[in-house]
């Protein structure tokens, strides 16, 4: 059960964290700006939480927490590379949209924020294992988890 819940808890508490962290420097265009990229990266919290957990529970020489750090891995070289990439293409379409309006390029403007930052990567590195280590305590003491 624990297991689970792990990820949703990891993206649960790294959402609220970004739009708290955008609240406060955007304001109510923080709104606008729920979705991909940002800090702390969701999709590391989600998998770093998940798979420290399975380091602290069933000990960090287990399979399945070597198999969670190599995909934690794509999906950090994912985040930091292709998505990253995919903005900047975006935030050029964009500025290329603008120079030409009479042309129609793009029915709405494309979302630039995609990737993430090696800061925003450590943000979810750090806040998942945090998360993950209240859940390994709380287990500890809460049997039913």
């Amino acid at each position: 059960m624990l297991y689970a819940l792990a990820p949703f808890i990891g993206w649960l508490v790294s959402g609220i964290t970004k739009f708290l962290i955008n609240y406060l420097r955007f304001g109510q265009e923080a709104k606008n700006m729920v979705g991909n990229g940002g800090f702390p990266s969701t999709h590391t919290t989600v998998m770093v939480t998940t798979v420290f957990l399975i380091g602290l529970q069933e000990g960090f020489t287990h399979p399945a927490f070597g198999l969670g750090v190599a995909v934690t891995f794509i999906v950090i070289i994912d985040a930091t590379g292709l998505r990253r990439a995919v903005g900047k293409h975006a935030a050029a379409l964009n500025a290329l949209a603008k120079e030409h309006p009479d042309k129609q390029l793009l029915s709405k403007p494309l979302r630039e924020s995609m990737g993430h930052t090696k800061w925003e990567i450590a943000g979810g590195l750090v806040l998942g294992i945090i998360l993950a280590t209240v859940l390994h305590l709380l287990a500890a003491n809460l049997p039913v988890l």
